[in-house]
């Protein structure tokens, strides 16, 4: 029986094995992706006839101490189980003339030639045990093209936990770049990516800060970055259409900007409100690509187009019915007259059935009364409203004023009625005092500006603006705390402007913190300016204690006698 069994097996075997050589180009079935990455890309590479499959390895980590944890700290016996005694070390090996052998130290391990330089991928996991809990990817020094970056699209949305991505030095194209931005889109726990040392022609950068972008740190050192990259990058950063609501920081070091490219940057940051850390260390920005910066810290003017923009957010805010469209009719199709006009017949009707209920559901007439009730505060509210129109028409002869919650068309008596004061809701949101009643208004007024601001994300273009020579001018950008302008080219003038938007900040956050920190670190080392300059020293002064990692050094007893 045993012998009969053997042979039916191998016939099947051999059939099925004329079968696949009688259809070669027979297509094989679709590979689904479990979260594996090793198992899946391995099989991914394998059906695609890749001669060479990069493995995939654990990176490289430090050895760590014994006796010592990994926070550092040396173990302690108490309350934990006996550790397992120490094996001696076994007896050296020895030559032929009898003399020991020297083992290899323990802290690396020795390899055969050129097996470091083979392509791989590195990884790190949450656990070693459980291969799909890869967090990061490094994969350093060999060209990534784009069959490669398809496999990686298959791969990389399927792992749950990954949040890193770091390819530097990997020879991207723009075609590369187009596919590994469509892929973080689709990586649920996406964050960190790293692309130092990639230098692409296209400078399609701009691709990887889209509006689905989840990516919160972005890393471009020594990519080439010229003026062309930066223009898509500041765009990308925010406009008065759409904004990057995601980066928080941006690296962007070691390029070669120039003042151009920095104040396309700067236009970025008008309308961005989520970026904290900016680096434009090692570029060729000089004086004018600083002093762009600097306004954008301090305050500036808005353009045509964003008062627009303000206009139409405004009117949006305090006429949402206005978008929604007019509910449906049975008459929509009626070609005698239009679905929304109705009949004289009908109005009459009714009319006489309004009548009658009325009187048989109240014969006292209370219904009627809160209806009229209800009409005259609607036509109170009209007249507010013509009011505002007619004192804003009015005002359009000065030449300076506060404009806030409204557009340029009204000015701040709109919001003034409103609050019952005629005081500016600059000053009411800067927490100017006033007497009696004049608090509860105040308050109201800056609580209606927070609520037009649109709560956490905030948009500049509904801030409080001040109407000066014809302009409306807004507070700069001050959630920006991180800001790296070393090893540039800027003298004298250029910081001496971001003196002055620094010293801006400063009095600005004395009477409003609302609209975040302002700077807290900046670092200028190795410009075209001393660091001894009188202007550097007060630059220096002014930032020292906003930095948050800084140190008053601790008094001797003989300065604490003296003061």
């Amino acid at each position: 029986m045993g012998k009969k069994l053997e042979k039916g097996l191998k016939e099947k075997n051999a059939s099925a094995v004329s079968q696949d050589e009688e259809n070669p180009n027979k297509t094989p079935e679709p590979y689904s992706c479990t979260g594996n990455f090793q198992a899946d890309f391995t099989e991914l590479c394998r059906r695609n006839s890749m001669t060479y499959i990069p493995p995939i390895i654990p990176r490289a980590r430090p050895p760590t101490v014994m006796g010592h944890t990994e926070s550092g700290k040396p173990d302690k016996g108490k309350g934990k189980a006996p550790q397992a005694p120490v094996e001696p070390d076994p007896d050296p090996e020895q030559d032929l003339d009898g003399e020991g052998i020297e083992a290899p130290p323990k802290t690396f391990t020795i390899k055969e030639k050129f097996e470091y330089f083979k392509p791989s991928v590195q990884v790190e996991m949450e656990n070693f045990d459980k291969p799909d809990t890869v967090t990061e990817i490094y994969i350093r020094g060999w060209k990534i093209v784009e069959p490669i970056m398809e496999i990686f699209k298959q791969c990389w949305p399927k792992m749950a936990k990954l949040h890193t991505i770091n390819l530097w030095n990997c020879g991207l194209s723009g075609e590369v770049i187009t596919i590994l931005a469509s892929t973080i889109t689709e990586i649920p726990e996406m964050r960190n990516l790293v692309l130092d040392g990639n230098t692409v022609v296209e400078e399609n950068w701009h691709e990887l800060m889209g509006e689905e972008s989840p990516i919160q740190n972005l890393s471009l050192r020594h990519c080439g970055i010229t003026d062309k990259g930066a223009e898509q990058i500041g765009q990308a950063l925010g406009s008065t259409k759409r904004c990057n609501t995601k980066l928080i920081s941006l690296n962007l070091s070691g390029n070669r900007i120039t003042d151009v490219g920095a104040e396309h940057i700067a236009l970025g940051l008008r309308m961005n409100r989520n970026l904290m850390s900016l680096s434009l260390a090692s570029n060729f920005i000089g004086d004018k690509g600083a002093s762009k910066i600097a306004e954008i810290l301090s305050r500036f003017p808005l353009t045509h187009e964003e008062v627009v923009e303000r206009r139409k957010h405004f009117s949006e805010k305090d006429f949402p019915e206005r978008n929604k469209s007019p509910p449906g009719s049975r008459r929509d199709g009626s070609k005698d007259r239009p679905a929304s006009v109705r009949s004289q017949s009908h109005m009459d009707k009714d009319k006489k059935g309004s009548k009658a209920s009325a009187k048989k559901k109240d014969p006292k007439g209370k219904d009627a009364k809160e209806e009229e009730k209800h009409d005259k505060t609607k036509k109170k509210e009209k007249e507010d409203k013509t009011l505002t129109k007619k004192e804003s028409r009015g005002t359009k002869g000065d030449k300076s004023g506060t404009v806030g919650g409204r557009s340029s068309g009204a000015s701040l008596l709109f919001m003034a009625a409103i609050s019952g004061s005629t005081a500016s809701i600059a000053a009411d949101t800067k927490g100017t005092k006033g007497k009696g009643k004049g608090k509860d208004k105040t308050k109201q007024a800056a609580q209606e500006v927070e609520d037009l601001s649109g709560g956490e994300v905030v948009n500049p273009l509904t801030d409080v603006a001040d109407f000066i020579d014809g302009q409306l001018w807004v507070s700069g950008n001050r959630v920006l705390i991180n800001l790296n302008l070393s090893r540039n080219k800027i003298a004298e003038s250029g910081m001496n402007n971001l003196l002055k938007a620094m010293q801006y900040q400063t009095t600005i956050l004395m009477d409003n913190k609302s609209g975040g920190t302002g700077l807290m670190r900046i670092a200028l080392l190795k410009n075209k300016i001393s660091q001894e300059h009188d202007v550097m020293r007060k630059l220096n002064d002014i930032m020292l204690h906003k930095d948050p990692y800084y140190k008053q050094p601790p008094q001797t007893p003989d300065v604490q006698s003296t003061t």
